[in-house]
């Protein structure tokens, strides 16, 4: 750590948050890279990015603390005029996504899904060890779900626990803005979060030795 720039997650006082607390020596504000606030800017000045960050500001102003994710979702979706909606489920996630899908089509929008392991590809058959056949045969396929939903041109695709890993290549591949609904945890209930609220007790064992 003494060897590393301090950084954000560093920064014990939430200065940036314009509430008048002191920002930290090291804060990004003063310190980041030239031109890099005023390139990020510029993407804000029209076309879909402007939209989703104005947008994003809306529903976060009129659900605080009333709405939940579901619900933000959906107002985001439809504030945004958005008419197909792509699921990206976990097959272990299923009934979860057809619960998704019945409320998001009670509001009148278009919904496909494509779990992980369609196409039923072999791990063996792509490289991976077979000693990972112990929880499954078949390997999920996160680059096909988003190629799939690409194919059916949904306008906002909806990322249902894919796994660690997977998760990234669906990002990476799919055309439409992705927004995550659940992150997977097989151990926490779908609450990753648990470990960090508990980290200075029941999993203090998650810390390295370092």
């Amino acid at each position: 750590m003494t060897d590393e720039r301090r950084s954000c997650v560093d920064c014990g006082t939430k200065g940036c948050d314009g509430k008048g607390a002191k920002r930290p020596d090291f804060c990004l504000t003063d310190n980041m890279p030239e031109g890099l606030l005023e390139e990020s800017l510029s993407h804000y000045a029209e076309g879909e990015e402007a939209d989703i960050l104005r947008t994003a500001a809306t529903v976060e102003h009129d659900g605080y603390l009333r709405w939940c994710r579901v619900q933000e979702t959906i107002e985001f979706a439809r504030r945004m005029g958005y008419r197909r909606i792509g699921i990206a489920t976990c097959v272990g996630l299923l009934n979860e996504s057809r619960t998704l899908a019945r409320i998001l089509r009670s509001h009148g929008f278009e919904v496909f899904g494509a779990g992980c392991k369609a196409g039923m590809v072999l791990k063996t058959d792509v490289g991976i060890d077979p000693e990972c056949c112990e929880v499954g045969p078949n390997t999920c396929n996160p680059i096909l779900q988003a190629e799939v939903l690409n194919h059916e041109e949904t306008d906002l695709n909806i990322m249902m626990g894919l796994c660690v890993g997977h998760d990234c290549l669906f990002y990476r591949h799919s055309e439409a803005p992705v927004t995550t609904l659940v992150a997977k945890d097989r151990v926490l209930a779908n609450n990753p979060a648990g470990a960090l609220y508990t980290a200075n007790s029941y999993y203090r064992r998650l810390e390295g030795d370092r």
